[in-house]
């Protein structure tokens, strides 16, 4: 009860939202467009909402960077990258998941075993993604130098594709193509990301945003947090309008979802940490050059992740 107040003292302090306002959403497909429309936590806005689609991350940022959108969801990796350039955002809302899906991956017959094995070899993933960030921290945490791989940076598709026909030896990659990829018993995980990256996912929004719209995104915030309370307690509606929508069967999504356990947490001193320690990854592998690097807690608007979080966790049937 006493954060479900804070929640209200929050939006008051802001302002009422007008039905003649608008916030323009950015979205990557499947994800929480899907996921509050299967919620049914998208009615009675006060507010008009307008979602974009991309494809991933990169394109969703450069459109907040543009001003194009005001907000959308992003992995940390591609956040990292982001602040780094000095695109004019901040992290607001912050979700954590277990890491079972973002794995670097090789046939089922490969003679790589573990990370050890891949010194030398070609991995295929996205530059300044996640699976970016799994094979760094592996490589970190066996004890390789970075440059111990060759890394050949592919979007997912093609680098599905050099897997199988042997182009690459390894492919460094998230779901749904992990799940998508096992259920098939196309690969075998070499590592995964569980205990070597943080597993966080964020909703970020430009400066001007967090400004001017500020009760339109407490009140967004706090309908997607609500959301995922929904998704956590059972995941096979969500996985059901998922494979409808992406075209998918319904067991790649249950087996994502079902082992992720996505769930809204406070931005707090952990989360910003975890950030700093991504940070300090990408400038000790010379990503990110060190005169560049953002402090992590420079990054983040602590002022609307905690309350949502804790209030929906104490009112689950709210989520219809």
């Amino acid at each position: 009860m006493r954060a479900a107040i804070l929640i209200l003292v929050a939006l008051l302090a802001v302002g009422p939202a007008r039905a003649d306002d608008v916030l323009r959403m950015g979205d990557q497909r499947g994800n929480a467009r899907a996921l509050m429309e299967a919620a049914g936590v998208l009615e009675g806005l006060s507010y008009r909402l307008e979602w974009s689609e991309f494809p991933a991350a990169a394109p969703l940022l450069e459109a907040l960077n543009a001003g194009a959108i005001d907000a959308g969801g992003v992995g940390d990796a591609p956040f990292t990258f982001a602040a780094a350039a000095g695109a004019p955002v901040k992290a607001f809302m912050a979700f954590r998941n277990r890491q079972d899906g973002l794995a670097i991956l090789v046939t089922p017959d490969s003679p790589i075993r573990s990370v050890v094995d891949l010194r030398g070899k070609r991995i295929a993933t996205n530059r300044g993604s996640i699976g970016h960030q799994v094979v760094l921290a592996a490589l970190e945490e066996a004890g390789l130098p970075f440059d111990s791989v060759v890394f050949s940076f592919l979007p997912p598709a093609d680098a599905k594709i050099a897997l199988a026909s042997g182009s690459v030896d390894a492919w460094a990659t998230w779901e749904p193509y992990t799940s998508t990829a096992e259920l098939a018993g196309l690969t075998r995980v070499v590592r995964d990301g569980n205990g070597i990256t943080p597993g966080l996912i964020f909703t970020v929004a430009r400066d001007s945003a967090l400004t001017d719209k500020r009760p339109l995104l407490a009140d967004f915030a706090a309908r997607l947090a609500r959301a995922r309370a929904w998704a956590l307690k059972d995941p096979a509606p969500y996985a059901k309008v998922w494979s409808k929508l992406i075209g998918l069967p319904e067991a790649v999504p249950l087996r994502w979802f079902g082992r992720a356990g996505y769930r809204t947490v406070p931005i707090d001193a952990d989360v910003i940490a975890d950030e700093q320690r991504t940070i300090d990854l990408y400038v000790r592998a010379g990503l990110i050059p060190k005169a560049r690097a953002p402090r992590a807690a420079a990054i983040f608007d602590t002022g609307f992740s905690q309350a949502p979080s804790q209030a929906l966790s104490e009112a689950p049937a709210a989520v219809q």
